[in-house]
């Protein structure tokens, strides 16, 4: 069983951006910025922020926090992200979610500017994607795509399966499995006979929300499996989507939880902020 460890794949894509944000400074005399914006207190959402901070300052990035308060208006956040796409310091603009229910993830989706869109998921960049014209994409499909090259797994040619249909993960990852010549099933919680589904493939990929809920019997024993799921346990433990314990040694290939795929996540956002950086200038 071959673990697909993500901490040396972000370590691999953030020396690459720490050389472009270099250089992009010796050039135009500034560093690449990104704004982050957080609404309300919830504490995962303060450490997920805290971690996207502190990977800019460690590549040479600008970084702009605007922290809001929870019952701030809709009108309010849509004018800072107005101003946001205003400001030529800042070249891509992260919302983190969830939102409190109040607001609406959709309608600040649809105010940033495309070209600063630093998550991939505002509508004009989701269509070039699936274009084949991609501007950037979502940063957990592109990092999964860059584990896989990383660990020399080939791609073309294999039946994958995209357990998950959400517009940041399950959706782009099938795009970008296409664009690698694999042919893609996308499933999800209300497939009929999913387990038969998923142990046809060669790679799964589960992104459904559900903890440690695949367990073996969903996977051939050559099947590579990428965990996209993260849940808290009871006593503080991490677990995924996929049954890690009873899954590890049926299976080719497959990643931790924590240590696979997350890793990868905030180094493909910081990859896709200089890239929009320097596509502005």
């Amino acid at each position: 069983m071959i673990l697909l460890e993500g901490k040396p794949v972000a370590q691999n894509i953030k020396a690459r951006v720490s050389e472009r944000a270099k250089s992009f400074l010796n050039t135009f005399g500034r560093k690449p910025g990104l704004a982050v914006v957080l609404v309300g207190g919830d504490p995962a959402s303060q450490v997920y922020v805290g971690h996207k901070v502190k990977a800019c300052e460690e590549l040479g990035l600008a970084s702009f926090r605007h922290a809001l308060p929870e019952d701030i208006s809709q009108a309010e956040l849509n004018l800072l992200i107005e101003n946001l796409n205003k400001d030529s310091l800042v070249d891509g603009i992260l919302v983190q979610s969830p939102l409190p229910k109040h607001l609406s993830f959709s309608e600040v989706l649809d105010r940033i500017a495309p070209q600063k869109d630093a998550d991939g998921l505002t509508p004009e960049n989701v269509g070039l994607a699936w274009s084949g014209r991609p501007r950037v994409v979502p940063c957990t499909p592109a990092g999964i795509i860059e584990l896989l090259k990383y660990y020399q797994i080939s791609l073309e040619r294999k039946n994958v399966v995209v357990i998950g249909r959400s517009d940041i993960v399950g959706k782009p990852m099938a795009q970008l499995f296409l664009q690698n010549n694999a042919t893609v099933t996308i499933c999800h919680s209300k497939t009929k006979a999913l387990e038969e589904v998923a142990k046809q493939a060669d790679i799964v990929v589960a992104a459904i929300g559900k903890r440690n809920y695949f367990t073996k019997e969903f996977f051939d024993r050559d099947a590579v499996v990428i965990d996209v799921g993260i849940h808290r346990l009871e006593q503080g433990m991490l677990c995924g989507d996929v049954f890690f314990k009873d899954v590890k040694e049926s299976v080719r290939a497959i990643t931790p939880v924590p240590g696979g795929v997350g890793p990868l996540t905030i180094a493909m956002l910081m990859q896709n902020t200089v890239t929009l950086a320097e596509l502005r200038v």
